[in-house]
C-alpha cells in the first residue's frame, strides 16, 4: 500500500470529467452538537476543515456549519439535512458540477462513512482519514513514510466495511475442506495485520538508529532545544529566521511533517541544537499519535521546550489546550505548562494597542513567555537570550583550579558553562563557573 494515496480518494467512476483542470469538487461540513460546550468559535473550526481539504488540492465548492440536536447512530445527520447537502453535491441547487468527495470534520464511524456514501453517491471521508491524507502525501523521510502508512492502516483495518459491500460475499471454500471459505474481508484484515506487524518492526530499527542519534549529541554535547505548537503557528519560519536554514515554511496546514535540526548560537556563544517538529491540531487522530511516538520523543528529550503560539489567531488559547493535551498524551503528564517556554509568534499582525496588553500579559505569567515576529524578526533576540537562560536554569556554581598552563581547559568552560569570576593567582587560576552535573563529569575526566 502506497503511502501516498491512503484512503482513496479517486475512484474510477469519479475521476474529473474531462478538461477540469482543478482539484476534485468538495463540499466540507463541520457537525456543531447545539449542546457543545466548546470554546471554539464555529467558523474557526469550519476554516480549518477547508484549510485541510485545500492542503490535499481539493477545490472546495461548498462549506457550512450544521447545528445539530444530536448525533444520528446510522448517518449522523437528520434526513432533512441529508436531502438538502445530497442537493448540493448533485449540482441541483446551484447548477455546478457534481461534488465528488465530501468531507465531514468529526469522526465518523464505519457504518456511518458507508451510509453516508451510498446516500450521496460520493466519496466520504471523515476527519481522521484527511489529516491521514495530507500526512500521505507530505511525509518524505523513510521513517514519516513507515509512521504514516502505519497509522493509515491501523485507521482502515476498523473500516473495510465502509463502501465495499461486495467484499461481504464469500469466496467459497473447496468442496473436499467443509464449511464456507475464508471471506474476502477476512483475507484483507488478515493481510494488513501482517502489514502491520513488519511496519512496527521496521520503526522499531528507526527507533533504535535515533537513540544512537540521540546518544551521539550527548557525548557532543549541545542541548537540544525543540519548538512545539499548533499547525501553521509559524515553527517552520521562526526555525528558518534563528538557524537561516531554509524549511519549507508556507501558509498551509502541516506544512512540516519530518523533524529537522539546525545548530543556533546563543548571544552567550553557547551552541544548541534547535529542533523542528511536526504541528499538532484539534483532535490529531489517536493513530498518528501512537504512530509519530518515536518522532515525539525528541520533545520528551529536549532540554528546552518553546511552545510556538499564534498569538495573532482568535482561538489561540484553545490551540494552546490542543497542545498541552498532546504533549500530555506522549508522556510529558500533568503540569507540563510548566515547563514549556511560551513564544507567542505572529505579533506583525497584532493591533498596537492589543500587542501592549499581551506584553503586560506575558510580564504577569508564571511560565516565560516571550512576544515575536519570525517575519520581521522583532523579539527574535530577546528569544536567543530565553533560551540561553533556560539552558543554564539548572546549573550549579563550582569552583575549579587551574595550572597556568593549561589554557584548554580554561577554554573549555568558558565554552561549556558560564564564568562568574576569575582570579589569577601564583599558585593557580581559580575560576567559579555555572555547569551543569553532566558537563562537570566531562570535565572532570579530561583532567
Amino acid at each position: 500500500m502506497s503511502a501516498g494515496k491512503l484512503t482513496g480518494l479517486h475512484p474510477p467512476e469519479q475521476q474529473n470529467p474531462p478538461g477540469n483542470q482543478g482539484g476534485e469538487a468538495c463540499l466540507v461540513v463541520h457537525p456543531r452538537l447545539k449542546s457543545s460546550s466548546s470554546a471554539r468559535k464555529e467558523e474557526s473550526l469550519l476554516g480549518e476543515a477547508v484549510g485541510l481539504a485545500k492542503a490535499i488540492n481539493l477545490e472546495v465548492a461548498h462549506s457550512e456549519v450544521v447545528r445539530m440536536g444530536r448525533r444520528r447512530p446510522a448517518t449522523l445527520f437528520g434526513t432533512g439535512v441529508l436531502g438538502r447537502l445530497g442537493d448540493i453535491i448533485q449540482g441541483k441547487e446551484t447548477g455546478n458540477r457534481k461534488i465528488s468527495v465530501a468531507v465531514v470534520d468529526a469522526s465518523l464511524t464505519p457504518v456511518q462513512q458507508r451510509n453516508l456514501e451510498q446516500e450521496w453517491q460520493c466519496k466520504v471521508i471523515d476527519r481522521t482519514g484527511l489529516i491521514l491524507e495530507i500526512f500521505g502525501a507530505r511525509a518524505r523521510t523513510r521513517e514519516g513514510r513507515l509512521q504514516v502508512e502505519l497509522a493509515a492502516l491501523d485507521y482502515q483495518r476498523s473500516r473495510l466495511v465502509r463502501s465495499w459491500t461486495h467484499l461481504e460475499r464469500q469466496r467459497g471454500g473447496a468442496g473436499f475442506m467443509g464449511g464456507p471459505g475464508e471471506t474476502q474481508i477476512e483475507t484483507d484484515r488478515r493481510l494488513i495485520g501482517k502489514r502491520i506487524t513488519r511496519l512496527k518492526r521496521e520503526l522499531k530499527d528507526v527507533k533504535r538508529t535515533r537513540d544512537l542519534h540521540r546518544q551521539a549529541r550527548r557525548r557532543i554535547p549541545y542541548p537540544v532545544v525543540a519548538l512545539v505548537g499548533y499547525t501553521n503557528a509559524g515553527k517552520s519560519t521562526l526555525f528558518n529566521r534563528m538557524t537561516k536554514a531554509k524549511v519549507k515554511a508556507e501558509d498551509q496546514l502541516f506544512a512540516t511533517l519530518d523533524p529537522t535540526m539546525r545548530g543556533l548560537e546563543t548571544p552567550s556563544g553557547r551552541k544548541v541544537i534547535l529542533s523542528d517538529t511536526v504541528g499538532f491540531i484539534s483532535q490529531l487522530p489517536h493513530e498518528l499519535v501512537q504512530a509519530f511516538h518515536a518522532t515525539l520523543e525528541e520533545v520528551i528529550e529536549a532540554d528546552v521546550i518553546l511552545h510556538v503560539r499564534d498569538a495573532a489567531h482568535e482561538d489561540t488559547e484553545a490551540q494552546k489546550a490542543d497542545v498541552l493535551e498532546v504533549l500530555r498524551e506522549i508522556g510529558l503528564g500533568e503540569g507540563v505548562e510548566l515547563t514549556l517556554t511560551e513564544v507567542l509568534n505572529k505579533i506583525d499582525l497584532l493591533p498596537g494597542e492589543d500587542k501592549i496588553v499581551l506584553a503586560n500579559q506575558a510580564k504577569r505569567s508564571n511560565i516565560p513567555a516571550v512576544l515575536v515576529s519570525a517575519i520581521t524578526g522583532e523579539g527574535c533576540q530577546d528569544l536567543a537570550s530565553v533560551i540561553d537562560d533556560q539552558i543554564t536554569a539548572n546549573f550549579q556554581l563550582f569552583e575549579v583550579s587551574l595550572k597556568h598552563g593549561d589554557g584548554a581547559s580554561l577554554a573549555w568552560l568558558y565554552e561549556h558553562g558560564e564564568v562568574v569570576d576569575r582570579r589569577d593567582e601564583a599558585d593557580a587560576i581559580h575560576v567559579k563557573v555555572r555547569l551543569d552535573e553532566a558537563d562537570l563529569e566531562r570535565f572532570q575526566r579530561r583532567n
